[in-house]
């Protein structure tokens, strides 16, 4: 969001870039046409911002895929460029395709993340049974596959989500398939752990802690989210049960890692406290400044126990199903979140919070 980071989403055979100017709260859009297929997933590059990649559906011999491809923007809508709002309303610009990341033996694919640290030249997508680790090379024209891993033994072995850890060298993946959240190591492509019942029905979403390196988030079907410490991963470090329907999205802020996001099926977005398991587990959210003088603690009463996990806020804007929420990269305190009907809607982080985290 804002100049520098706008708000990338699909909407069928269209790409919608949102820039959202904060100092004068006004939202403008211009649209990319993906003519190949339906969009499903969509991510972009943290390296380069005018690249992104899709996941999408295609029919070949009366079979439904799902490919995925890399794309370049056209270089005045890059964030940075200088369309203006008014330029929105021309017709829609036409993406570059790069390279495309299909293995036609290795089925659909259900998303593609991106190493999240370095040039950018490594790419990861999931594609049924098989996790696909593409090297990106001359400026992304040509994919070549370094290497790759695949499930075994019974049950649902499709995977359905992943993410890559910014962590250990960026050398770790999760992925989820099913009930079942596994992490792998790149440089070999073996399985490194494997949380089997991580939730009681299908695992929707993943993310890691961006400043606690064993710290992950799943969300699924059974409407709850939960946290684990990968290096013991026999129960869930914390879980939360504000939801009513699937959970969606799960996402960590970028810079407070207490701040965690959570879309749902119930129309609802969440926003939550985590502050026991944060990296700053004692906080500031207690500002001793906003005592009177009548109720200041005399020095033994000042507890030295963490602050307490809740809701923050819960936002109802939305009237459909909310399947994606994140942060900007651009201000920690933004957010946005989408739902099945199209509707995108931007949040701040409460005031009061704010300045109680930066005091």
């Amino acid at each position: 969001m804002e100049d520098d980071a706008p708000v990338i989403y699909g909407l069928e055979f269209q790409i919608h870039i949102i820039d959202f100017d904060d100092e004068n709260n006004i939202i403008s859009k211009n649209v990319l046409l993906h003519q190949v297929g339906e969009i499903w997933h969509i991510s972009a590059s943290p390296a380069d911002r005018g690249v992104l990649a899709t996941c999408y559906n295609r029919t070949a011999d009366s079979k439904v895929l799902t490919c995925a491809a890399v794309w370049r923007m056209p270089a005045e809508l890059e964030p940075g460029g200088h369309e203006s709002p008014e330029d929105a309303a021309s017709p829609a610009h036409a993406l570059e395709l790069l390279c495309h990341l299909d293995h036609a033996a290795r089925g659909s694919t259900a998303c593609v993340v991106w190493e999240p640290a370095g040039p950018g030249g490594r790419v990861v997508s999931l594609a049924d049974n098989h996790v696909l680790l593409w090297d990106l090379q001359e400026s992304g024209s040509r994919a070549a596959l370094a290497s790759s891993a695949s499930l075994e033994g019974k049950g649902q072995l499709k995977f359905t989500t992943g993410r890559w850890s910014p962590h250990h060298n960026c050398t770790q993946v999760a992925t989820a398939n099913d009930t079942a959240v596994r992490g792998w190591d790149t440089r070999t492509m073996s399985q490194i752990y494997c949380i089997e019942n991580a939730h009681g029905q299908l695992v929707r979403d993943l993310d890691f802690n961006p400043n606690k390196q064993y710290y992950l988030a799943s969300c699924g079907d059974d409407c709850r989210v939960k946290f684990w410490d990968t290096r013991n991963v026999s129960e869930p470090v914390k879980t939360l049960e504000e939801h009513s329907h699937w959970v969606w999205s799960v996402r960590y802020n970028h810079s407070h890692d207490q701040l965690v996001l959570t879309g749902s099926s119930d129309s609802r977005v969440v926003l939550s406290n985590m502050v026991s398991i944060s990296s700053e587990p004692f906080g500031h959210l207690a500002d001793d400044d906003d005592l009177s003088d009548q109720e200041e603690r005399r020095p033994e009463e000042k507890s030295q126990e963490p602050p307490q996990d809740s809701v923050i806020a819960t936002y109802e804007e939305h009237e459909d199903s909310v399947y994606a929420v994140d942060w900007s990269s651009a201000d920690p305190w933004l957010f946005a979140s989408l739902s099945y009907d199209g509707r995108l809607v931007i949040n701040r982080v409460p005031r009061a919070l704010k300045y109680h985290i930066l005091l």
